[in-house]
């Protein structure tokens, strides 16, 4: 959904993935005003916090859409102390111009984050579009030709592509576009709301999947929010009034998927910069990586599911206004990506992750206002339930970094 690459981002929210559209920190990166340089990662489709916002995560994991759970080194700008040899009154000055990027930076995050969610449901239920893997296909192909452009100019600098390098990422790039076609399959038929509460599940299996995999320990209140998440998601599945079997089925799916990607990227990040000329892997290398590797998978993929049939018949495709929302889409994800690197660098890790789990608030309020969704009290309950669940869980985390 969009450049994503999980979660800067992701990337995703997506998509969430962002997660969704994913958050990973450049160990091997210098000093950036303060804050260690940080490296978001396409759904949701999220970044990207990997852990606390699969939304961004999958739609910005495209990113990259980036990862919370592998942040824990970050060191916010907030906190860092000027120098002593600063003068003063430069220093006076200097304050008001970082305060108002931070601002400007985090509704820009928050718009495009939004923005790609409900965009991508628009296309897919409001134009009824039934070729998902399409979709995806060409919000990839955006964002190649965006990133290679401004590469070429000399605007950013992008790793060049090598057969180790490509041999190392394929694996991660097959779950990566896996968790998008299910981010786009899920989003068809699950109402916006009740897919930002069901992504919390790959929050579940994120820190399952550390707790088994990695030997990493979680405290009482992460364990206490994860559980919240669960309940809400059942709650809100039973409540669902436009609950669709198929929909569900797909979601669940995606959070395996997500939780897999954000598990695996690390190591294979590792790896990778081993075989590059630079021995490092900024984020627009991982996007223009991540993005490129899926043409042909995605290409072959629409083949398969025998979405040429359909492509061929649907008068969609002979509209220019359908064509300029999915093109709009696509630079919606790669928006998500240069919005979350902006934000993180005039933040920090801390006020991301808590910006990424208070973004689903409005995300899951207007999703449900403007596509005009049939709910309960007992199901809108169950939603908002779920979404204090994440806002305490990113806390939590917040937490559990400061005390290690």
């Amino acid at each position: 959904m969009g450049a994503r690459v999980i979660p800067l981002g992701i990337p995703v929210d997506s998509p969430e993935a962002l997660s969704e559209r994913h958050v990973l920190e450049d160990m091997n990166s210098p000093p950036l005003n303060g804050e260690k340089s940080v490296l978001l990662s396409r759904e949701q489709n999220g970044a990207v916090a990997a852990v606390a916002n699969p939304i961004r995560r999958e739609i910005v994991s495209r990113s990259c859409a980036g990862m919370k759970s592998l942040c824990d080194d970050e060191i916010d700008l907030e906190d860092c102390k000027s120098s002593k040899d600063r003068d003063k009154s430069f220093r006076y000055h200097r304050t008001p111009k970082i305060y108002n990027q931070a601002l400007l930076s985090g509704l820009a995050y928050c718009i495009s984050s939004c923005s790609m969610i409900l965009v991508n449901k628009f296309v897919l239920s409001g134009y009824d579009f039934n070729a998902g893997i399409f979709l995806m296909l060409y919000q990839n192909f955006v964002s190649v030709t965006i990133v290679s452009i401004l590469s070429i100019s000399g605007v950013i600098s992008t790793e060049p592509f090598t057969w180790k390098l490509i041999k190392i990422w394929l694996p991660v790039n097959a779950i990566f576009v896996g968790m998008l076609i299910t981010s786009m399959f899920s989003l068809k038929y699950i109402n916006v709301a009740m897919v930002t509460v069901l992504k919390n599940v790959t929050n579940v299996i994120t820190a399952s999947g550390e707790t088994y995999l990695f030997k990493k320990h979680h405290d009482g209140k992460v364990w206490a929010a994860l559980i919240l998440m669960i309940i809400s998601a059942i709650s809100g599945g039973i409540t669902d009034l436009s609950f669709n079997g198929v929909g569900y089925a797909w979601q669940i799916v995606n959070c395996f998927l997500t939780a897999s990607y954000s598990l695996t990227l690390r190591r294979v990040m590792d790896t990778a910069k081993q075989v590059t000329k630079s021995g490092n892997l900024n984020e627009f290398s991982m996007v223009l990586l991540n993005n490129t590797l899926s043409l042909p998978l995605g290409l072959i993929l629409v083949l398969a599911f025998n979405e040429v049939e359909y492509l061929s018949k649907t008068p969609l495709l002979k509209m220019p206004m359908f064509w300029l929302v999915i093109t709009f889409s696509g630079f919606l994800g790669l928006a998500i990506s240069f919005t979350s690197m902006w934000f993180l660098h005039q933040t920090g890790a801390t006020t991301y992750s808590l910006m990424g789990s208070l973004n689903k608030i409005p995300l899951s309020i207007a999703g449900i206002f403007l596509f005009k969704v049939p709910t309960s009290m007992e199901n809108s309950m169950s939603i908002f339930f779920g979404l204090l669940a994440g806002v305490f869980f990113a806390k939590a985390k917040m937490r559990e970094r400061t005390q290690s």
